[in-house]
């Protein structure tokens, strides 16, 4: 029993990095393949894309961060926390990575066609990453709550 709770602690500790990249991964490749397209379709502003595109990476830095709040001694007594804390602050990384990787293919979408939405055109992206933000501050007080 006591190398399941182990187990779950290790993979609660690693779970908000894991995630939180695979949420990018998946986000930037959202964004980016839309920023392609718009670069075939404008004559300038391609940095602009580019930069719109990597918007969904900060949830990865966010998953660091967590990871390294986590206390670094696994015990019986703090798997269970560690393993609900991570795995569910991954999960919402992961999604708002995801959610905000479509926010930007919208926004870049939108001002190849329009330029002058473009600041605009981003709020919805900027709002995912609020949230995300929410978690990633939680994840961090309760980690310090976690016993040693």
């Amino acid at each position: 029993m006591e190398l399941i709770a182990l187990t779950l602690g290790w993979i609660g500790l690693y779970a908000p990095l894991a995630l939180g990249a695979v949420g990018s991964m998946i986000g930037c490749l959202r964004g980016g393949m839309a920023a392609c397209g718009a670069m075939l379709e404008v004559e300038s502003g391609y940095g602009r894309f580019v930069g719109v595109a990597a918007m969904p990476s900060s949830q990865t830095i966010y998953g660091i961060v967590v990871t390294m709040a986590l206390p670094a001694a696994i015990s019986s007594g703090n798997s269970p926390g560690m393993f609900a804390l991570g795995a569910l602050s991954g999960v919402a990384l992961m999604f708002s990575a995801l959610a905000q990787g479509s926010a930007c293919a919208a926004a870049i979408n939108a001002s190849k066609s329009k330029p002058e939405v473009f600041g605009i055109s981003l709020a919805p992206a900027a709002l995912i990453e609020g949230f995300a933000v929410f978690a990633f501050v939680f994840a961090l007080v309760l980690a310090g709550r976690l016993p040693e």
